[in-house]
């Protein structure tokens, strides 16, 4: 399921909305908890992409993982194969902090929704919830970066 595409990676596909999503949630769960006089414009935008940017980057894991795969089977080995690895755990780490970053940007939503069916939470939550999403943000931003640049550096580190 995430070899290929019309005989392309998957992965080589995916990787593209990852970029885009990944840095759009982190940067509209910051400005959800800086302006909270936008948040009405912002909220659906932030719950869509609380749910596509971990989406995406749980097929780009997987499609990375059966392109790895495929690439040793092919005999790949030796220093490539370490850049590879190195690329794979970036994007492993990655993963781990997107989930959190959407689920909490998703009950940040909730939190602030001023909906009558949300009880009244203690006043502590909506700061505890800010707090992580613009950490796991900043996260998010880091590893984005570090996960591109190593992928970019090991397919085209070498013949640049």
């Amino acid at each position: 399921m995430f070899e290929e595409i019309l005989g392309l990676p998957v992965h080589v596909l995916v990787i593209h909305a990852v970029v885009v999503f990944v840095p759009l949630l982190a940067v509209l769960a910051i400005a959800y908890v800086g302006l909270p006089r936008w948040r009405h414009r912002l909220d659906w935008a932030l719950g869509l992409l609380a749910v596509a940017a971990p989406v995406t980057a749980y097929v780009a894991v997987k499609s990375g993982e059966a392109l790895t795969d495929a690439l040793v089977a092919r005999g790949f080995q030796g220093p490539i194969l370490d850049q590879i690895f190195d690329h794979s755990r970036y994007g492993d780490i990655l993963l781990r902090i997107v989930v959190p970053l959407g689920i909490v940007a998703i009950l940040l939503l909730v939190a602030t929704s001023g909906h009558p069916r949300v009880p009244q939470l203690p006043a502590l939550v909506v700061p505890v919830l800010a707090v992580a999403a613009v950490g796991l943000a900043i996260a998010a931003l880091i590893y984005v970066y570090l996960t591109g640049h190593s992928g970019a550096e090991t397919v085209w580190g070498t013949t640049l």
